[in-house]
């Protein structure tokens, strides 16, 4: 399984040049280090903190948060997409509380998730449950519409079930919008997950870079935003593996009607 894929030496050169620039302008402004530190003390702040098993806590914290938001999400938005897809009625009703709630920034409703839930995982989760279920409600309902009804409707009178086309017919042809939506969410997850630490945590990520920077250890600080940057592109780099074999089938039928 290759999780990185082909290497973009193009981009992999640009983003070395912008790392030197990074480091010789620190160096070149030492009254400035304080507040952007040179790119190899931030490195090997990384390293320590990584060796030293400091930063391991903060890592199983946020990773934990962004899994259990992100699959509830995945559940909730998939389930309710389908429903609001496939029953005119259903959308028609929710139409509007739909376009209501979805351009309200994710985090305004923290102080909401606080006054309801508390200081704790069950605020930040919940948060990022909200967040991360529009894209996957609004692309599955998408999916689910742009299905030939023609084909549900041929099902039918062939016999088969309700539940039956749902497996067979409505989640397969919704498949490619579902899995858009989700990776989309992917992102929002570990945004929302690492500013709700920032704003309420006593562990995590979030809390460890606001706490550091409260301390004025910018290396450190530094440090947390390059780990969540890099798990941000290793959690993406993944969906794209799992996605590319998940979806071969819709990939090899696609190139079948093409020909």
């Amino acid at each position: 399984m290759k999780l990185f894929g082909r290497i973009n030496l193009a981009g992999l050169a640009t983003f070395c040049i912008f790392l030197l620039l990074w480091e010789g302008f620190a160096r070149a402004s030492p009254l400035l280090q304080l507040y952007f530190p040179p790119v190899s003390r931030i490195l090997l702040s990384l390293c320590q903190l990584i060796f030293s098993w400091e930063l391991v806590g903060h890592i199983v914290a946020t990773l934990g948060r962004f899994l259990r938001g992100y699959l509830l999400a995945t559940l909730l938005a998939v389930t309710l997409g389908i429903v609001l897809g496939y029953f005119k009625l259903a959308y028609s009703l929710s139409e509007s509380l739909i376009e209501f709630l979805r351009p309200m920034p994710s985090v305004a409703i923290i102080p909401v998730a606080i006054l309801f839930l508390g200081i704790g995982d069950a605020m930040m989760v919940a948060v990022t449950v909200y967040a991360c279920a529009w894209p996957i409600l609004i692309n599955t309902i998408a999916g689910v519409k742009n299905i030939d009804r023609t084909l549900i409707n041929t099902a039918r009178t062939f016999g088969l079930g309700r539940w039956k086309a749902l497996r067979k017919i409505v989640l397969p042809a919704a498949s490619p919008y579902i899995v858009t939506g989700l990776r989309v969410s992917l992102a929002i997850a570990l945004i929302l997950v690492t500013t709700s630490e920032m704003i309420v945590g006593v562990s995590g990520l979030g809390f460890f870079i606001l706490d550091e920077e409260r301390s004025l250890r910018t290396d450190n600080m530094y440090a947390g935003i390059f780990l969540v940057a890099l798990l941000g592109y290793g959690l993406n780099r993944l969906f794209l593996v799992l996605e590319k074999r998940a979806m071969a089938w819709h990939r090899r039928m696609t190139a079948g009607e093409q020909i």
